[in-house]
């Protein structure tokens, strides 16, 4: 736990925490959507100095400078490793066959109350079938 260590000059000293506790918050900050600001809120700490736990353990795999000191996490703290991202499936090319503009017709069914109307225009002229649709459509 934390501890303030006073001397006998009156003055305070900076707080002290040992290696369990630190490995107790840095697991509770290894969870996908964990804020390290509420954890550290939540326990009194500085989020900074909370953060600067996280950044050690993840270089050094400890907190702190003496690798001796640490102690590892107790097995019910610890997360299994994330699984390495996928790589993303190799390129294959693709060979599409050429087609020739289609020469056939457009065909159109347009309703107007009980009345229907089938249309049928060639393709070539596509810009006059759409002329016809905007005035039959007013």
């Amino acid at each position: 736990m934390d501890t303030i260590d006073k001397s006998t000059s009156g003055r305070r000293r900076r707080r002290t925490f040992d290696a369990a506790f630190k490995a107790e918050l840095v697991a509770a900050c290894q969870y996908p959507g964990v804020s390290v600001a509420a954890i550290a809120l939540e326990h009194g700490l500085n989020a900074n100095l909370l953060r600067r736990w996280v950044t050690e353990h993840e270089r050094y795999g400890h907190h702190g400078g003496d690798i001796a000191a640490a102690a590892p996490p107790a097995i019910s703290q610890c997360r299994p490793a994330p699984r390495a991202p996928a790589l993303p499936a190799p390129f294959v090319p693709v060979s599409m066959a050429s087609t020739a503009p289609n020469d056939g017709a457009i065909s159109i069914d347009m309703t107007k109350g009980a009345t229907t109307v089938r249309v049928t225009w060639p393709v070539s002229a596509a810009a006059q079938c759409a002329e016809l649709l905007r005035e039959w459509l007013r």
